[in-house]
């Protein structure tokens, strides 16, 4: 069943994921919250920081609860109203982009056709690499809405477009899509 408060959170491996925890947080007060967390994601953040948060169990697997029939990705796609890959590395843009769905978060949002808002965070190098440009394209050409990036210092120290934009603002585009 569909809710209009179900968010799904997607957490993916960058140093810019403890702004996807301040993110859980704003949203929980409002919205249910589902996070998904790919494993490089938790050498960053841990699950217990999001499931603190968002007060449900965090998926960093598929074959976490192999007892249900149904698979959680596919519940999943029925129940959420939106999607949120925040922060969207450059491996998950291109998995996205060319429906590679070998993991918990890319076989969800490769099954899951509602709203996709990306977050991308990546070193400008990769943000401004040709691939990344066509992955981006493609996406953009699906409907995927890209919240940033934005234009400053990344954590490695490097200046460019690719850092992820503020939780603050994410929140306020998500809410927007949600009325």
């Amino acid at each position: 069943m569909k809710s209009d408060k179900l968010i799904v959170l997607g957490v993916t491996g960058s140093i810019a994921s403890f702004k996807a925890a301040d993110l859980c947080s704003k949203l929980a007060k409002e919205f249910e919250v589902q996070v998904i967390m790919t494993e490089n994601a938790c050498r960053f953040v841990t699950p217990v920081t999001f499931r603190t948060l968002s007060r449900r169990p965090v998926i960093t697997t598929l074959w976490e609860n192999e007892s249900q029939w149904r698979p959680r990705h596919v519940e999943l796609a029925d129940e959420a109203a939106l999607f949120a890959a925040v922060p969207a590395t450059a491996n998950f843009l291109a998995k996205a982009a060319n429906g590679i769905a070998d993991d918990a978060l890319s076989t969800f949002a490769a099954t899951f056709h509602g709203t996709h808002i990306y977050a991308p965070a990546m070193n400008p190098k990769m943000w401004s690499h040709e691939a990344c440009k066509a992955n981006t394209a493609t996406l953009e050409k699906r409907g995927v809405i890209f919240a940033g990036p934005a234009d400053g210092s990344v954590a490695c120290g490097a200046d460019g477009r690719g850092r992820m934009i503020e939780a603050t603002e994410i929140f306020d585009i998500i809410k927007a899509h949600l009325q």
